[in-house]
């Protein structure tokens, strides 16, 4: 923690945008699978500098949800719905987040680009970037599931986030181990001053459960 607060502003933006790319490849991953339009996320993750000054992050966002969800789909934190499903999804991975991050001995109010002082999460916000896309790959494929909002079933699928393996440079690893080991390579780094964070390959994830209603209640 001490290595955490002592870290320069320098070392926080190469950090975040360690993060970001990693976050644009994986959302260009997750449209790879479902067939669509996905090359130019490569080259915006290659566009990513220090801190993202150009906000890239949000060009991309732009460009991802459009072709994930339709045109006529909106971001939107207060709707019901695929809104809310994706919500529920993310708070999943954010409690996961939230438990690599205090077991690693970081201090979760610290962020590296996060920085509302009402917020005592702004480092888990940070860390759990490049893990949202598996959240939204889960939701699109209970969407074409049939299921159109938070139901027992949506959230008996959405809980198994933290469960399913990804491919990492020692290995299939399940998202929860995948968090435990990018939480210690950021303390390491805050230690080090290098911006090297040990994150799980593009293709997401190797193999997935049948989702649904059954699946769901059978969680």
């Amino acid at each position: 923690m001490r290595h955490q607060l002592e870290a320069d502003e320098p070392l926080r933006k190469r950090l975040w945008q360690v993060l970001v790319r990693a976050k644009i490849v994986q959302q260009g991953a997750v449209l790879k699978r479902f067939g669509k339009e996905d090359g130019a996320f490569e080259m915006l993750a290659r566009k990513v500098r220090s801190g993202d000054p150009e906000n890239v992050e949000a060009q991309a966002a732009r460009r991802y949800w459009s072709l994930l969800m339709g045109d006529e789909f909106r971001r939107d934190r207060q709707s019901g719905g695929t809104n809310a499903m994706l919500n529920y999804g993310y708070t999943v991975l954010r409690a996961g987040v939230a438990r690599a991050i205090t077991s690693t001995g970081l201090h979760p109010s610290i962020g590296l680009h996060h920085s509302n002082r009402g917020n005592p999460m702004c480092l888990i916000d940070d860390v759990m970037e490049p893990f949202r896309p598996l959240v939204d790959y889960l939701v699109v494929r209970l969407v074409a599931n049939g299921e159109d909002d938070v139901t027992p079933s949506v959230k008996g699928n959405l809980a198994l986030a933290l469960s399913l393996d990804m491919a990492t440079a020692r290995g299939t690893t399940p998202v929860s181990t995948c968090l435990e080991r990018l939480s210690i390579s950021l303390a390491t780094a805050f230690e080090t001053g290098k911006p090297e964070l040990d994150l799980p390959q593009p293709l997401l994830p190797l193999e997935l459960p049948e989702l649904g209603r059954e699946a769901g209640a059978e969680s």
